[in-house]
C-alpha cells in the first residue's frame, strides 16, 4: 500500500490523502465513552505514521483537551520531527466562540497541549453569529502573521457564510481559508448544492468529516453491536431519521464492494476521492481500520460506478451547519468520523 499526497488549497503544505481524526483519542468518558486511552491512541497514531499518513485533525474541545495532549505526546514519544507531520486543530466550542480574545487565548492552549509552537492548520469549528466577521478574520490573520499558524480553514457552515468570510479576508488583504472540513458522505450530500461548488471555485481543499457516516457505510446492517453504535447519540441524531431511504444507498455500496472484491469502507472512501476530496478525515479505533482506509487509495471508480452510488440519494435535513448560537450555549459537536 502506497500513500498518496496532495497540497492543501493554495499552500505548499503537503498532506497525505487520508487525515486521521483525533476525536477517537482522549480520556474515555470526558466526551465519548468509546474514545481511546493514551496507550491505545499511541498505537493508532504510530501505525498511521508507519503507513505514511502525516495529517492529523483534532480540536481544543475533544475529550476536554486530552485529544490534543495524547496526539502531542505520541508524536514526541515516537521522535517524530515537527516538519514531518501536519497538525490541525479547531476553535469555536469555547468561551467567546470566535471573538478575537477567544481565538488568541485558545490557540495558546492548543499549542501547549500539542507540545508545538505552531499549527499547520487552524480551523474555525462553526460560524459565529455573535462576532463580526471582520473581528474573526483579523484575529486569524494575526495568528498567520505571527507564525503561530501556517494556514487557516473553516468547518461546517452555509455557503453564503463561507463566501462572506472569504470576501472580508480578500478585501482586507488578510489570510483566506485554504480548507473546508464539512459533513459529506454518500448518505449526506447537501453541501453539493452551494458550499462545495464555492470551495472548488476558490481552490479550497475539501477534508470532510464523517466520510463513513458513523460506520453506516461500512456494513449492511444499520445497527451493530459496538460500544460506539450503542452510545453515540450524536450519530443517532444525524442518521437514524433517514434510515429507510439511506439503507438503499448502503445496499448499492455493498453491491459495488462485492463487484470489486473490496470492503464497503473502501468503496465509500474511493467515492470521496472521485468527487475531488483532498483528504477525508478517518477516525480509527482499530489498526485494521487504518489499513483498510489506505487500501482504498487503490480503488478506482468509474463514472458509472459513481452514478450508481449516487442515484438513490434523497434530500436530507441540514446537519452540520448551525442556524444560530443557542441561548444556553449548547451545541452538539456532530462530526464523528
Amino acid at each position: 500500500m502506497t500513500m498518496k499526497y496532495a497540497k492543501l488549497g493554495q499552500t505548499n503544505i503537503n498532506v497525505s490523502k487520508i487525515c486521521i481524526g483525533a476525536m477517537s483519542f482522549g480520556e474515555p468518558g470526558t466526551m465519548h465513552d468509546w474514545s481511546l486511552d493514551y496507550p491505545a491512541s499511541e498505537k493508532i497514531i504510530q501505525h498511521a505514521l508507519d503507513l505514511g499518513i502525516n495529517f492529523f485533525d483534532t480540536a481544543n474541545v475533544y475529550s476536554d483537551g486530552t485529544s490534543e495532549e495524547y496526539l502531542g505526546k505520541a508524536l514526541k514519544n515516537n521522535h517524530v520531527a515537527r516538519d514531518q507531520v501536519v497538525l490541525a486543530s479547531k476553535v469555536y466550542f469555547n468561551a467567546g466562540r470566535l471573538s478575537s480574545e477567544a481565538i488568541h487565548r485558545e490557540i495558546e492552549g492548543s499549542l501547549k497541549r500539542l507540545g508545538t509552537d505552531y499549527l499547520d492548520l487552524y480551523i474555525i469549528h462553526r460560524f459565529d453569529y455573535d462576532t463580526p466577521i471582520e473581528e474573526t478574520m483579523a484575529a486569524l490573520n494575526d495568528l498567520v502573521q505571527s507564525g503561530k499558524v501556517r494556514a487557516i480553514g473553516a468547518s461546517a457552515m452555509y455557503g453564503y457564510q463561507f463566501y462572506n468570510m472569504q470576501q472580508v479576508a480578500k478585501e482586507n488583504g488578510w489570510a483566506q481559508f485554504q480548507t473546508m472540513e464539512n459533513h459529506y458522505n454518500l448518505l449526506y450530500r447537501e453541501d453539493e448544492r452551494e458550499l462545495i461548488p464555492i470551495c472548488k471555485q476558490m481552490n479550497v481543499s475539501l477534508m470532510p468529516y464523517s466520510p463513513l457516516a458513523a460506520g453506516h457505510l461500512s456494513h449492511r446492517d444499520w445497527q451493530v453491536d459496538t460500544l460506539r453504535s450503542q452510545t453515540d447519540r450524536v450519530a443517532m441524531g444525524k442518521y437514524d431519521r433517514a434510515e429507510t431511504e439511506d439503507l438503499k444507498v448502503v445496499a448499492r455500496v455493498d453491491e459495488l464492494a462485492k463487484k470489486y472484491n473490496v470492503s464497503m469502507t473502501q468503496i465509500a472512501l474511493a467515492w470521496q476521492w472521485a468527487k475531488g476530496v483532498t483528504a477525508p478525515i478517518v477516525g480509527s479505533t482499530k489498526i485494521k481500520h487504518l489499513d483498510e482506509a489506505v487500501a482504498a487509495l487503490s480503488v478506482q471508480l468509474t463514472a458509472d460506478d459513481v452514478q450508481s452510488l449516487e442515484e438513490l440519494y434523497v434530500p436530507h435535513e441540514i446537519v452540520g451547519a448551525i442556524d444560530q448560537n443557542p441561548a444556553d450555549g449548547t451545541v452538539l459537536i456532530d462530526e464523528k468520523k
